[in-house]
């Protein structure tokens, strides 16, 4: 219970921090003029643009980080993070439509709407193929998706390469691609915090049927758990969090892959306490990081995937080799 307050004040400090890095710094006293409405432009841009995206940055990697709890949950492996399943290659590829194909609607709408889909319709496909072979345990989820992961990945290349002219910049889907938290208004935040409250309450009905799943496949049936039902469920459910997260905020690797661990260090491995506090850091871990891609080199952006995959990717060497030994 200790880590909570803890959890909650690295939260406020992270938020606070961002709100104040940018192109530009702000100071506390300027943030508290934004707060106080000062009509200048500078405070309005606090309030209008920065502090929406620091928000959104927060909500989106609460999202992350429920989504690898479930993940690591129902595959019991540490190793294991919310894109195996194919469902970040999905996001991309309808992103790379949206961004890329003239349709009718406003590319803002069209952007979330596309890589939700595309996230969604990715992980039917990995299920479907996983019950048409017959496979519908935690390993054969996993190479379906794997496999499904390395076609997405391609097709988005082809689609790149066949639709792109001079018209349209391939920066924009490439930096799409590398992760980048949108800047919704304050009604987009309203709808992405209450998107992030209903996930965070639909991952809560998997707690206890996730601890069951902890203690094996056999012990769990004993229990009187259809592990291949909830396995399933659980996936999908785990999908929706991710699309969802991806819809706002790019391809953002290696958070839901650490935010569980930190969180499991902190308040142990039963579901019901590491959910919500796998949501808090992952919220953190991503506050900070797109604070660092907006501040570190004025007045261009980091992508922020870019800067999680940097600091991810020792942290994921390190869980490995801790594995190896193991």
């Amino acid at each position: 219970m200790r880590a909570w307050p803890g959890l909650a004040l690295c939260l406020l400090a992270a938020l606070a921090l961002a709100a104040c890095a940018g192109a530009s710094w702000a100071s506390p006293a300027d943030l508290w003029r934004a707060f106080a409405g000062d009509p200048s432009m500078a405070s309005r841009l606090l309030i209008e643009w920065r502090l929406p995206r620091v928000v959104a940055a927060a909500l989106v990697g609460a999202l992350l980080g429920l989504g690898g709890a479930i993940y690591q949950g129902v595959f019991r492996n540490p190793l294991a993070e919310p894109y195996l399943l194919g469902s970040a290659g999905g996001a991309a590829v309808g992103a790379t439509v949206a961004l890329l194909v003239p349709l009718a609607l406003p590319q803002a709408l069209l952007l979330p709407l596309l890589a939700f889909a595309g996230a969604w319709g990715a992980t039917m496909l990995v299920l479907g193929i996983a019950r048409v072979a017959g496979a519908v345990d935690a390993a054969g989820l996993l190479l379906a998706g794997v496999a499904m992961a390395a076609i997405l990945g391609a097709l988005r290349s082809f689609l790149m390469l066949a639709l792109s002219d001079e018209t349209v910049s391939l920066q924009v889907v490439m930096s799409w691609v590398l992760g980048g938290i949108q800047t919704p208004s304050w009604p987009g935040i309203a709808l992405l915090a209450a998107i992030a409250i209903a996930c965070l309450a639909l991952s809560l009905l998997f707690a206890r049927r996730l601890d069951l799943l902890g203690l094996g496949e056999t012990m769990a049936t004993a229990f009187g758990l259809d592990t291949r039902r909830v396995v399933a469920q659980a996936v999908l459910a785990g999908s929706v969090i991710v699309a969802a997260a991806v819809a706002f905020g790019g391809l953002v690797a290696f958070v839901g892959l650490a935010a569980p661990h930190i969180a499991r260090w902190l308040v142990g491995p039963l579901h019901k306490p590491l959910l919500p506090a796998s949501a808090l850091v992952g919220a953190i871990v991503v506050t900070l990081a797109d604070a660092i891609a907006r501040a570190a080199l004025p007045p261009a952006e980091i992508p922020l995937g870019l800067v999680t995959a940097v600091a991810g990717g020792p942290f994921f060497i390190l869980l490995l080799a801790r594995r190896l030994r193991a």
